[in-house]
């Protein structure tokens, strides 16, 4: 069981990729803030993509110069293709983070490319950030299930992991981008990948679309994943997948971690500060469960009730 676990923030990116109303580049620019201030130490800012097909990132460019000097903090931005990376290294970006799909159906519709064209595209988007001097991790999308195909290969999960590991990528993520997983499988995946793979690190991100997401985390931590993605105020879901709801909310992950003993590093109080900011933001619920209920214990100020019944 793993004791220490680094949260990959990426409400910035997959958490707002799917809103309607476009957000101003100072919001998305707060929302970064915020989430360093609570202590993310690796941020998915943006990703370079078409901005006809995903308008919400049409300012990644601008956002990236609009980042502040962070020392130990890692910017990540999301590309599909060697165009956006070009892009993406044009900028202030520390770290390409590429996809490759687990289904031809969804690859076709997501980003243009069969599974297996996906995956030599990846690999060379983890040439190019090495030879820019940059790092770069590679994520699995759709790894557990297909919107349009329904049930994915194990097999071929783990054999795309396998080449993907060739070109030696920072990471490699699995992503239950639909969110059907359940924490059996999710063990069962990730130690087949981690057997595949040697020595790279194998990354988690699962949506909560049918309420498995916290569930499935924590399978991942037993099976042995010491990086989690997670959304502030649980915010997300993919253009392209029908019914793909929000990411694992952040506060929610942290302060599961935290109670069960398994340290992030981060401050769960300014979490949930940055989970109801978020929310009079969008001006709705959002799905974070914590940031509305709060922290357990409540700190000394939360649960100061003097002169309530006087």
């Amino acid at each position: 069981m793993i004791r220490q676990v680094e949260i990959v923030e990426v409400g910035a990116r997959d958490g707002l990729q799917n809103e309607p109303e476009i957000l101003p580049t100072d919001t998305k620019i707060a929302l970064i803030e915020r989430a360093v201030a609570a202590g993310v130490r690796r941020i998915e800012t943006a990703s370079f993509v078409n901005p006809r097909r995903v308008p919400q990132m049409a300012d990644a460019e601008a956002v990236m110069a609009a980042l502040p000097d962070q020392p130990g903090v890692t910017w990540i931005g999301l590309v599909l293709n060697q165009r956006g990376a070009e892009r993406a290294l044009a900028t202030r970006c520390h770290e390409l983070g590429a996809v490759a799909v687990a289904s031809d159906t969804f690859g076709i519709r997501n980003q243009g490319q069969t599974s297996q064209d996906s995956v030599a595209e990846a690999a060379q988007i983890v040439a190019m950030a090495r030879s820019a001097g940059k790092s770069a991790q590679v994520t699995i999308s759709a790894a557990f299930g297909c919107p349009f195909e329904g049930e994915v290969d194990p097999d071929r999960v783990v054999e795309m992991a396998e080449v993907l590991a060739a070109s030696d990528p920072r990471e490699i993520a699995l992503a239950d981008t639909i969110g059907v997983a359940v924490p059996s499988q999710v063990k069962d995946l990730i130690a087949r990948v981690r057997a595949a793979v040697g020595s790279i690190p194998v990354r988690a991100h699962f949506h909560n679309t049918r309420n498995t997401g916290l569930a499935n985390a924590w399978a991942a931590c037993e099976a042995g994943v010491a990086t989690l993605d997670s959304s502030l105020g649980g915010l997300g879901g993919c253009p392209f997948a029908p019914r793909a709801t929000g990411n694992i909310p952040t506060e929610d992950l942290g302060y599961l971690l935290a109670r069960s003993g398994v340290a992030t590093g981060l401050d769960l109080d300014r979490l949930i500060e940055a989970g109801q900011w978020l929310t009079g933001t969008m001006g709705r619920p959002l799905p974070a469960m914590v940031s509305r209920a709060g922290n357990f214990p409540p700190s000394p100020v939360a649960s100061d009730t003097s002169g309530a019944l006087s």
